[in-house]
C-alpha cells in the first residue's frame, strides 16, 4: 500500500481522521473538488448534508476506481462546506460514516475542512477534493 495514515506522539488524537499521511508510491491522483451530483449531474440532497457528503464520498471513490486506486490510496481531503458551523459536524461525519458503510472502508485520511461563502450552484453544500498515491 502506497499510503501509511498515522497520529504522531505529540499531534492530539482526531477520531475523524489521522494527522499524518506518508506516501511511498509513484502515481499522483488529484482528484477536482466533487459535489453531489449523480452520474447524470443531478443534485443529490438537495438542502441535506449528510446526504450531499455521502455523494461527493461516492464520486471520489468513483474517480479513484477510475485511476486503479481506492480511499486506501487517498493522501489528503480538503472539505469545502457553505456557511460553516460547528453544530454541522455531525451530519458531516454522518455523511462520511455512511459512505463508509457502503464502500466498505473508514477514510480517514488527513484533511482541511474551510468554509466557504458559496460554492458552484446554490443547491450545492459541500465540495470535497482528494489527492492520492497509487503504488
Amino acid at each position: 500500500m502506497a499510503i501509511t495514515l498515522v497520529n504522531p506522539g505529540g499531534l492530539p488524537e482526531i477520531d475523524v481522521y489521522r494527522q499524518v499521511s506518508i506516501a511511498t508510491g509513484s502515481k499522483l491522483v488529484f482528484i477536482a473538488g466533487q459535489v453531489a451530483w449523480d452520474a447524470e449531474g443531478t443534485t443529490v440532497g438537495e438542502g441535506d448534508l449528510t446526504a450531499q457528503v455521502e455523494q461527493c464520498y461516492l464520486n471520489i471513490a468513483t474517480a479513484l476506481a477510475a485511476a486503479g486506486g481506492s480511499f486506501d490510496d487517498v493522501a489528503k481531503l480538503t472539505f469545502y462546506v457553505v456557511d460553516w458551523t460547528p453544530d454541522k459536524m455531525p451530519p458531516l461525519l454522518e455523511g462520511i460514516s455512511r459512505a463508509a458503510a457502503k464502500l466498505g472502508t473508514t477514510p480517514v485520511p488527513p484533511a482541511t475542512l474551510l468554509g466557504v461563502a458559496a460554492l458552484d450552484v446554490p443547491d450545492h453544500l459541500v465540495e470535497i477534493e482528494a489527492t492520492a498515491v497509487l503504488g
